[in-house]
């Protein structure tokens, strides 16, 4: 029973990260997924220490306001400051993650925390955090039904968005034409980015949240040309990798997390290794202009 509960966990937490990776590999800002992760840090070390549980509310908008100031931020530096992308995130994500480890430290006898849970989580213990009713009613393990709740917003949102998302990724300059405004629409994905990195943070930690986010998706764009396949495969490998690192952990006895991680790795290099070798063995249907033909 726990082993699916676990398993579970594991595909709820891949499903939201997989959707948003496509958008996010496709808009090259992968990283900016990385800077949120650690950069929403300080906002849940204030939200823990404000409120003292990690279930409140405020924990989420602390989380979150951070998330989206980081953001607002990176494009600051980018836009108006001139420096690169990159540059923009690595100086910003260091800077709000060393923030967040300082407070930590400082008030590790406050806040229940700790630099492992923030790094590595351990999705192994979901099922011991159980969700029980005023009634005593055990509705199962809490992470669950966050990342349930969670896994529906980001499907509705895709689906109900899908058109303004696939035109402010693909052609900005066009949405900003048509009346979409791609700030709107930046900001509102961060957002997304933002809420899941959140609620995945505790059970699985900021090094599978970006995995998740990365990998499958970009697997996935190496198989496809078109965004809807794109997705579908994405969330296939994010299931299929929790599959194969839980089973992977469970044989060795090591980290739930880590192992799914180097599945996704591995999972990624097979698709990339045959990516290249479609490249170099397909044949190429050439057309010869002066005969009109196949040649």
């Amino acid at each position: 029973m726990f082993d699916l509960q676990i398993i579970i966990a594991g595909f709820l937490v891949a499903l939201p990260c997989a959707l948003l990776g496509c958008f996010l590999v496709l808009r090259k800002m992968v990283m900016m997924g990385d800077a949120i992760s650690h950069a929403v840090l300080p906002g849940i070390v204030i939200a823990f220490f404000l409120s003292g549980e990690r279930s409140s509310g405020i924990m989420l908008l602390g989380a979150c306001g951070m998330g989206l100031l980081s953001t607002f931020i990176i494009e600051y530096l980018h836009k108006k400051g001139g420096l690169q992308t990159d540059a923009s995130i690595g100086v910003t994500f260091t800077a709000f993650f060393a923030i967040g480890i300082i407070l930590i430290s400082l008030f590790a006898g406050q806040v229940d925390l700790d630099q492992d849970c923030v790094l590595y989580g351990e999705i192994a213990y979901v099922p011991l955090d159980v969700w029980i009713t005023d009634r005593g009613i055990n509705l199962g393990p809490r992470i669950i039904w966050n990342m349930g709740v969670v896994s529906v917003l980001v499907i509705a949102f895709i689906y109900i968005f899908y058109k303004e998302l696939k035109i402010n990724t693909f052609d900005p300059s066009f949405a900003t034409v048509a009346g979409i405004s791609a700030v709107i629409w930046h900001y509102s994905l961060m957002g997304m980015v933002t809420v899941v990195t959140i609620t995945a943070f505790e059970a699985v930690g900021a090094i599978l949240v970006i995995a998740f986010l990365a990998g499958p998706a970009a697997a996935a764009f190496l198989l496809s040309s078109k965004l809807k396949t794109m997705l579908f495969l994405s969330v296939g490998f994010g299931f299929s990798a929790t599959l194969i690192g839980y089973f992977l952990a469970y044989t060795t006895q090591g980290s739930v997390a880590g192992a799914i991680s180097m599945a996704i790795g591995f999972q990624f290099m097979v698709v990339f290794m045959f990516y290249i070798y479609k490249k170099r063995h397909l044949k190429t249907i050439i057309i010869d202009p002066q005969f009109g033909k196949f040649a």
